[in-house]
């Protein structure tokens, strides 16, 4: 059974918490300009059209071997430390851009239309990006 372009589209998503510091700059936001961490929270979502002979859109144990190393990377680091962040605030908006644009890179799924990360900074504060893969 064909699915026309644009029907149906399946999302998988993975999480992971970790804590990191920043600082922010360019402005006068009071603590937030002192280094402090976060408790950080990053989902992950995975869209495609396809799923495989299993009925999975991607092999989930991958993901969470990808998701982890990338997390590894900025778990209780000072953002404002690593190479990704020269010259720019570390935003939740900024991070979320780097996290889903590395994440990307190194996915070998080639049924992944897109991916979406969004970055939690508290319970209640949230920013995404989302790139299409060609």
């Amino acid at each position: 059974m064909s699915h026309h372009a644009g029907d149906s589209i399946y999302t998988v998503a993975v999480q992971r918490n970790f804590v990191a510091h920043h600082f922010l700059f360019g402005g006068d936001w009071g603590s937030e300009n002192e280094i402090h961490s976060h408790q950080y929270r990053v989902e992950v979502r995975l869209e495609g059209r396809e799923l495989d002979q299993h009925g999975y859109l991607v092999d989930i144990v991958e993901i969470e071997e990808l998701l982890d190393s990338l997390v590894g990377k900025f778990r209780d680091r000072s953002l404002n430390e690593l190479p990704e962040f020269m010259g720019l605030n570390p935003s939740i908006e900024h991070f979320s851009r780097i996290f889903c644009e590395e994440f990307c890179d190194s996915l070998k799924a080639p049924n992944i239309l897109a991916v979406t990360s969004i970055i939690w900074e508290n319970e209640i504060a949230w920013a995404s990006f989302r790139r299409e893969r060609s």
